[in-house]
């Protein structure tokens, strides 16, 4: 089977590797796409912090929120069909992200002052024990495996499609409540969201020093993707667990 029928559950990491890679005499290397994606977290923190300040000072910003999703929604389709765009668009998507965050975590920050920097640790420490059971090889990115974690995260935002569809018929879904089920279900996501890192290292390692330089953008916005996904899961699941208990 040839490398390129492999498929990601990251938009980013399906096709683009193999697309112009002689074009260019620079390849991505992981030291690129390290300073990348931690210059846009930087950037996401920054936007995140001074919508705190503004929610602390009385501000709503829950059009905050939505604005960023929505923009970061449209600018990974965008990006999705316009690659090369990437560049110029990756930075866009951080600030977008930087306003859904914000908003998104002002709310946990004001009623639960301790909670976001919780979810960052929590975030943070399976980021890297993920990338360290990759490395040590402990877990091994087979084709099964990769099957298995694509299907789940298609799963999983096929419910979360149905649920928000719902919505709009004033009908509540179980998953965004505090029961049981909604708690295992948010467990379940967390897992599934940290497994997906998997794929991101295994892509990364794959191709670096073979895509075009200009891909780095590409492997950074699936990197923030994920782990921004994983954070507002880890948040979620925190916060059910404070108005629970």
């Amino acid at each position: 089977m040839k490398l390129s029928n492999y498929k990601s559950n990251n938009p980013v990491f399906s096709g683009y590797f193999w697309q112009d890679q002689k074009t260019s005499s620079k390849k991505m290397t992981i030291t690129g796409i390290f300073i990348k994606s931690l210059s846009c977290i930087i950037v996401i923190a920054a936007i995140t912090a001074y919508i705190w300040k503004l929610n602390q000072e009385g501000m709503p910003v829950k059009w905050f929120t939505l604005g960023g999703m929505l923009a970061a929604i449209v600018i990974s389709i965008v990006i999705s069909v316009r690659l090369h765009w990437a560049p110029y668009l990756v930075p866009l998507y951080t600030i977008a992200k930087g306003l859904f965050l914000g908003g998104f975590s002002a709310y946990a920050h004001q009623n639960y002052p301790e909670l976001p920097y919780q979810a960052i640790g929590v975030t943070i420490i399976t980021f890297f024990v993920m990338l360290l059971l990759y490395q040590t090889r402990v877990i091994v990115v087979t084709k099964k495996l990769r099957s298995v974690i694509i299907t789940s995260v298609v799963s999983v935002f096929v419910v979360y499609i149905i649920s928000w569809v719902l919505g709009f018929f004033g009908i509540e879904s179980y998953i965004w409540g505090t029961s049981w089920f909604a708690i295992i279900f948010n467990c379940i996501v967390i897992i599934v969201a940290s497994f997906s890192l998997l794929l991101d290292f295994d892509y990364i390692e794959r191709y670096k020093n073979k895509a075009p330089k200009w891909k780095e953008w590409l492997a950074t916005w699936g990197l923030l993707a994920t782990i921004i996904w994983l954070y507002v899961e880890v948040l979620r699941l925190m916060q059910k667990f404070a108005i629970r208990f």
